[in-house]
């Protein structure tokens, strides 16, 4: 069992979509496969404006984001909630692109506050923010709506883009709703397809932000894809066909089961579950939430600190033990943290089976615990069944 923040449990019908065929890549119904997809991942962001797809992992969509919307000596404000708005910011100083960073301390959402002030202060130069929706190595959602409200408050047209790379088909996210002017994800956590697609999105502001007459990268460039002459334009080159057949197959599960808002219920019950357990594990100096405001935990991840107990041991152990392998602390306390990942195509057997393990692996190390995770959870995610 792989109980990691991505990539997430492939469902059999997305496993099984993959297993098809090479279909003729020049007409016929992949050509209106891809345009189809196209079309319904707008509704998987909430918006009405224009999606990507690029064959590449979730940098890849960064990279794409950047291309098109950035040019050597802007300014960009990246907002730390964790490592991955950071990195996002990195790929952009390396284009050129001079990155501020709004600190903040891993265990909050972002600091609106500095970020209000910096942009009350700018001359003009800030081209846009950088903010994850959740970050995965925190475990923190953040509030997307209150940063453009804020950014609203003080009358700048700075661009809002915003990784969901973590919280796609997990948490509630409106792009347009929101004023968000640029998305990006990937395939591999809550969409359940495996590694291998970038998915971007952009209102019309932002496509148009800047002139196509200046040098442009032609992989990642948004203008030949958004009305190519030729089909395989959309990609760039030859379609990544298996990714295509299991997205399609991914969004058809998400309207089997009742669309986006029973999806993210199902997510929020189990995630109340993982979250139920660790405060019934939580003891003075030992396992601990990392996120302590619970309107800022996500419903994707759960990043769990274990205090003095060494958390490398307990992931080693539940591995090699039990076959159940978690998330790594990544950025908050490697040693001392945890991540379970609770994403994508998961039921309640899968989540209770992944506690039970960690409380069993917990009590063969003699580790203090203060009670049963596995009791809390299942009471938890009872109530919610009804």
């Amino acid at each position: 069992m792989v109980a990691i923040p991505g990539p997430s449990v492939l469902p059999d019908a997305v496993r099984t979509a993959m297993a098809r065929p090479m279909p003729n890549i020049y007409d016929g119904y992949l050509v209106e496969l891809c345009f189809e997809v196209l079309e319904r991942l707008k509704g998987i962001a909430r918006t009405d404006g224009q999606s990507f797809m690029i064959a590449s992992n979730g940098h890849g969509a960064w990279q794409m984001a950047i291309a098109n919307t950035m040019l050597p000596g802007d300014r960009v404000l990246a907002l730390e909630s964790g490592r991955f708005a950071i990195i996002w910011g990195e790929y952009a100083a390396m284009a050129g692109v001079e990155t501020e960073v709004i600190p903040g301390d891993f265990h909050s959402p972002v600091d609106i506050e500095a970020m209000t002030a910096r942009l009350e202060a700018d001359d003009g130069s800030i081209r846009a923010i950088l903010m994850s929706h959740t970050d995965t190595s925190s475990s923190v959602r953040n509030d997307v709506a209150a940063v453009r409200a804020a950014i609203d408050s003080v009358g700048h047209d700075a661009l809002l883009m915003v990784d969901c790379i973590a919280s796609l088909g997990c948490d509630p996210y409106e792009m347009d709703a929101w004023g968000v002017d640029l998305t990006i994800s990937a395939s591999q956590k809550g969409m359940m397809c495996p590694p291998g697609l970038g998915l971007v999105w952009a209102n019309e502001r932002t496509m148009n932000v800047l002139d196509t007459d200046r040098p442009r990268v032609g992989y990642v460039d948004w203008h030949l894809r958004k009305d190519p002459e030729f089909f395989y334009e959309i990609f760039a080159g030859t379609p990544p066909v298996a990714h295509i057949h299991a997205l399609a197959t991914a969004l058809d599960l998400i309207d089997e089961e009742g669309g986006l808002d029973a999806v993210w219920a199902r997510h929020a019950v189990l995630a109340d579950g993982v979250r139920a357990a660790v405060e019934a594990w939580s003891t003075p100096g030992g396992i601990s939430l990392n996120i302590p405001d619970p309107a800022y935990r996500s419903n994707a991840v759960t990043t769990i600190r274990t205090g003095s107990m060494n958390a490398t041991d307990l992931r080693r152990r539940c591995e090699a033990q039990s076959g159940l392998t978690l998330g790594i602390g990544f950025a908050v306390e490697p040693d001392h943290s945890f991540r379970i990942g609770h994403m994508g195509w998961l039921n309640p057997p899968m989540i209770l089976g992944t506690l039970a393990t960690i409380e069993a692996t917990l009590h063969s190390m003699g580790a203090p615990i203060g009670g049963s995770g596995v009791a809390a959870a299942a009471e938890t995610i009872g109530a919610a069944l009804g």
